[in-house]
């Protein structure tokens, strides 16, 4: 009977031990979210803040400074050969770390705030982000500054882009929700606040893909939609019944943007007379509706075959800048998207690409397009939008709303939903007759 007891007794440790481990398991795997904060989270804080000085020093951000410290120093030497040393306090130079304030979950990792040291930058630590991320063993690690003397290590656990499920559309006018950034939080394009934006990307990037997420995403909303198809109109001509005009080759463009510069004129001219700097300054009853162009194909209005292309090649692009330039507070809306967007397409495309504030690079096939769009940006966003791999489609880098930039992933939207969402909601489309009624005829760029 002992001996039985015994058994139990050695069997019931392995069986527990089993038991929690499946029970953590299932905690872990049908919801994270408390497992993290609860177990994963304090283990990785104390993890950081116990390595922190070895990764600091490993990672080139210690500075050397002087402190009083005891030290060994050789003393008288014994009559056996033995060096007697003896403890004396004296300033030496040691390697001091930045301070690290406790470590804050986050949705898919933890953040920490740090103070930098004499003489360091928040590049010291972005050029060391990479080193830092293979450290900790986490799978990419961001830095911002949010003033002067400090730095915020954004660690993210594991890529929150591998799956991207779709989030509830936005209900504001003019704000449509197109996939996730890597914090966990939507991917929101706002064109009240950022009015003008650049899309690049490869064929197959998800370049497409975002524009079908914003005509799905607008198609409900009171507002007009104008496009310009490049490729023939085989992009566009599916979601006619929501586009107010659309133009498929450049002399239609022509025409159309010289309705758009009359339209920002005239709309001039009405915010002149109601004293109002912009058209949401204007009662209700007098507004017009807002307008958001979309180009497809943009490198395509810049290429010049011969010369006797030139003259109506210098008028799109006079009359696309003049829209980039005062279209904002006219309710005209730019969102550019191209596969080639580089300096050699002539200046006009480095003077809209000024008036763009709004930046989104998928994985493009050649470096000058990437430099094009974020190249005043971080450095570090040149490197990432270069990494992004081709069988991850729909990820960029964007540059957010508050002047950071971000890896995000549009969610899938396919030319079916997209031509669902432009036939369901085409009686909300305005005519383009009755936007430009007002217009002087001729129009001219």
């Amino acid at each position: 009977m002992r001996d039985a007891l015994e058994v139990l007794e050695v069997l019931a440790v392995p069986a527990v031990l089993v038991a929690v481990a499946a029970g953590l398991w299932a905690w872990r795997r049908y919801h994270y979210r408390s497992f993290w904060l609860a177990v994963g989270f304090p283990l990785i804080a104390l993890s950081v803040r116990v390595s922190w000085r070895r990764v600091a020093l490993g990672c080139g951000l210690t500075k050397k400074r002087q402190c009083w410290w005891f030290t060994t120093v050789p003393g008288a030497i014994a009559s056996t050969g033995l060096v007697k040393v003896r403890r004396r306090f004296q300033r030496v130079a040691v390697d001091t770390k930045p301070f690290m304030w406790l470590p804050l979950p986050t949705r898919h990792g933890w953040r920490v705030t740090l103070h930098t040291l004499e003489g360091q930058t928040p590049g010291d630590y972005a050029d060391a982000a990479e080193r830092l991320a293979h450290s900790w063993g986490v799978h990419a690690v961001r830095v911002s500054s949010p003033r002067p003397g400090r730095v915020v290590l954004m660690a993210t656990m594991r890529d929150p882009l591998v799956t991207v499920d779709h989030l509830p559309p936005s209900t504001d006018l003019l704000k449509v929700t197109v996939g996730r950034l890597e914090t966990g939080q939507p991917w929101v394009i706002d064109f009240r606040t950022v009015p003008h934006w650049i899309n690049a990307g490869a064929t197959q990037s998800g370049k497409s893909n975002l524009a079908n997420a914003l005509i799905v995403g607008l198609a409900p909303q009171p507002v007009a939609l104008v496009g310009f198809d490049l490729k023939g109109g085989v992009e566009f001509t599916p979601y006619a019944p929501r586009l107010s005009a659309l133009a498929t080759s450049r002399t239609e463009s022509v025409d159309l943007l010289c309705d758009l510069v009359g339209l920002m004129i005239d709309r001039m001219g009405l915010c002149r007379q109601a004293s109002a700097r912009n058209i949401w300054q204007l009662p209700p009853a007098i507004r017009p509706v807002p307008v958001v162009v979309l180009v497809d194909e943009l490198a395509e209005l810049y290429l010049m075959a011969d010369k006797s292309e030139k003259e109506e090649i210098a008028k799109t692009s006079t009359a696309l800048l003049r829209v980039a330039q005062l279209g904002r507070a006219f309710g005209i809306y730019l969102f550019c998207c191209g596969q080639r967007i580089g300096s050699d397409l002539g200046p006009g495309v480095t003077a809209l690409r000024a008036q763009c504030s709004g930046r989104i690079c998928h994985r493009v096939n050649d470096p000058e397009t990437a430099t094009m769009t974020l190249g005043d940006l971080d450095p570090a966003a040149l490197i990432s939008a270069r990494a992004i791999a081709a069988e991850t489609p729909g990820v960029a880098i964007v540059a957010g709303q508050d002047g950071q930039w971000y890896r995000a992933r549009s969610f899938y939207v396919t030319e079916a939903t997209a031509e669902h969402a432009a036939r369901t909601h085409a009686h909300l489309t305005p005519a383009w007759d009755e936007i430009t009624t007002h217009l002087p005829q001729p129009v001219t760029a």
